[in-house]
């Protein structure tokens, strides 16, 4: 007869691959019913994002049938609880994810508009701020150039913004607030304050995942996020040639100071090599080869993926659809691997406290 023990027990035998405990250990197991041979039950991972969801399913369904019953018909629920950081200021935001670079021009903010749209396919809740106060380019990206967010009061009688909504992100940008023929000709304070604002005077609702486009460099807003907030952690983007890594370095130290300490989730390597249309199996290193790699060994910390540069890819955002959202296009395969990778370190970084 096929028991709840058993069941548990049997579950004791799957190991989550990034936690290094058994399921039922870590609590992951659910909702366990049984009737006569049917066994269902629900695998609580802790992003939507999981890479190794399909593994820790088959694994399950495995450890049944060989420890309990050879007849045993397994039904599992695969979903998720969203872990977050503890002592985080902004109780309705789960994980803060700033996106940076040592320089301009690497391709940050494309790679800050695939990263929260792959999260959100995933299913998770996620926002957008576009931090880059000095040169905003999400609104862009997004296709809400001359969008005016609109505000409410909430229960408390304060005013909040509300962020649009658009590929299942709520987004919200500086861009949406000034006139884009104008520059922004605000020192450091000025430009804290208003990032400060996009964050506290903004009816988030629930998020799993906030994700930042910083600034290019290392300033007053990398300083006022890192102090302000408790960070999940922060995605490096390069390319590969040595004067961006040059940069890249600083960038990565920057985030390691005793001062600022935010965990580093990964490298991102964008423009890593060039393939024509025509010849889509034939790689050009145009700009050097594994460089972010070499970034990422240096300091220890996961190398994300490459992006190659390809035309669609600029096309894509400056129509207003990011790339992602091709699933015909191979890139959006990478940035959709990003994604998981990047959530996959905010859980293990979570479990760590």
């Amino acid at each position: 007869m096929i028991t709840k023990e058993l069941v548990l027990e049997a579950l004791k035998h799957v190991e989550e691959p990034d936690l290094k405990k058994d399921l039922v250990t870590l609590n992951m197991i659910e909702d366990i019913k049984i009737e006569g041979n049917k066994v269902s039950f629900s695998v609580i991972l802790t992003t939507p994002a999981c890479p190794m969801k399909g593994m820790i399913e088959n694994a399950c369904r495995n450890a049944i049938l060989h420890f309990v019953s050879k007849e045993a018909e397994v039904s599992i629920h695969m979903t998720s609880r969203v872990t977050s950081q503890r002592d985080q200021p902004l109780k309705n935001i789960a994980n803060i994810i700033v996106v940076a670079s040592g320089k301009g021009g690497v391709g940050k903010s494309t790679v800050s508009a695939n990263l929260a749209i792959g999260l959100a396919r995933k299913g998770a809740r996620v926002g957008l701020i576009d931090a880059d106060i000095y040169g905003p380019s999400i609104p862009i990206m997004f296709g809400l150039e001359g969008v005016r967010p609109y505000a409410s009061q909430d229960e408390q009688g304060k005013t909040r913004v509300i962020p649009p909504e658009k590929h299942g992100v709520k987004i919200l940008s500086i861009g949406f607030f000034t006139d884009p023929g104008q520059p922004v000709p605000w020192r450091g304070p000025m430009a804290s304050n208003a990032l400060k604002q996009l964050f506290n005077d903004t009816d988030w609702g629930e998020l799993d995942y906030l994700v930042v486009d910083l600034p290019p460099g290392t300033g007053d807003i990398h300083i006022t996020l890192s102090q302000t907030y408790r960070l999940a952690g922060a995605v490096i983007v390069t390319t590969p040639q040595n004067v961006a890594l040059a940069d890249t370095q600083k960038g990565v130290a920057m985030f390691k100071m005793n001062s600022i300490n935010v965990p580093l989730l990964g490298v991102v390597e964008n423009m890593s090599y060039f393939s024509p249309a025509e010849l889509p199996e034939n790689k050009y290193y145009i700009f050097g080869k594994d460089g972010g790699k070499r970034i990422a060994a240096q300091f220890d910390i996961p190398f994300l993926g490459e992006i190659p540069l390809v035309q669609s890819i600029s096309e894509a955002g400056d129509s207003g659809n990011p790339i992602i959202l091709d699933e015909q296009d191979i890139v959006s395969n990478a940035f959709i691997s990003v994604a998981e990778k990047v959530a996959q370190q905010v859980s293990i970084n979570n479990a760590q406290g």
